[in-house]
């Protein structure tokens, strides 16, 4: 399955790590001054304070968070009531694979339409991330997903064609309440998360997010958010959401269990028949 990385590791930090300065001269190196009680309680407070700032921005080393998603169009036949430039109704998307809140992740998605329709440049900036319009004609819907700042400053583009007829067209009447349904599966990988981003979602439903390394001591995970709040965003109930295509793990488990029955069947098939095969000349050459 593709997976599309939203956010490249970010550049080494040897040199702002090194002590390098500006003027290219090395610093002298004199003991420091002794402090104060009140300036070392400063010092204190100064160095509490600045933990926050850090996880913001410490990222985690060998590490990935996945977001499994679905991008697609679902198209509904307006029957009697089409005209010659007003034959479908029809809705974009963006949801989790699960149908899960991608709010979490997402800040808005923009969805970029035929030149031909009015204001072509359609902003959502909560969920559900979807678009309705209606029309005649087929094309390309350019999707661009931004991302909340923790997560990611660089955004992700991806293109899915709206399609209004099925592919076993024969030319009779469309049916006006099955639509044409386009899906595409795909996965958004976080390199090197931050370390705040990595505690907010650890435990999101929507989120696939390893195993830390021993080594890796991070702090406890706040508490979970109201179960209303949580799934303020989903989409488990949207009134298209019957008509969603399922890309779940337990569904896959499923398919590829029939398929390697399948495979066995035929093993077994195929090594009859090659029984068969060894088995005929020598019962001919015991007939002689």
């Amino acid at each position: 399955m593709p997976r599309k990385s939203a956010s490249p590791p970010p550049p080494s930090e040897t040199a702002a790590s090194s002590g390098a300065t500006t003027s290219g001269k090395r610093q002298s190196e004199q003991p420091p001054p002794d402090l104060t009680p009140a300036q070392k309680a400063a010092r204190s407070k100064a160095s509490r304070a600045s933990d926050g700032s850090d996880k913001k921005t410490r990222r985690l080393k060998d590490v990935e968070i996945s977001f499994p998603i679905v991008h697609g169009t679902m198209a509904f036949s307006l029957g009697k009531k089409a005209t010659e430039y007003n034959s479908h109704k029809w809705t974009v998307y963006v949801r989790g694979a699960t149908n899960e809140d991608l709010s979490v992740i997402l800040k808005r998605v923009v969805f970029q339409l035929h030149p031909s329709f009015n204001n072509p440049t359609r902003v959502v900036e909560s969920p559900p991330f979807e678009l309705s319009e209606s029309g005649w004609g087929e094309f390309e819907i350019a999707i661009s997903l931004f991302f909340h700042s923790d997560v990611c400053d660089k955004r992700l583009d991806l293109y899915h064609q709206l399609k209004l007829y099925p592919e076993d067209d024969s030319g009779g009447t469309q049916s006006t309440k099955k639509p044409v349904v386009i899906e595409t599966y795909d996965e958004i990988v976080f390199l090197e998360p931050t370390e705040a981003f990595f505690l907010r979602v650890q435990n999101h439903p929507a989120a696939i997010v390893p195993r830390l390394p021993a080594s890796l001591n991070l702090p406890p995970p706040g508490p979970l958010e109201h179960q209303s709040e949580r799934r303020r965003g989903d989409t488990k109930d949207n009134p298209l959401s019957q008509w969603y295509m399922n890309f779940s793990e337990a569904d896959e488990l499923l398919k590829l269990a029939a398929a390697r029955q399948q495979v066995q069947a035929h093993i077994v098939k195929l090594r009859r028949q090659l029984s068969m095969l060894e088995g005929a000349p020598s019962k001919a050459a015991s007939g002689q």
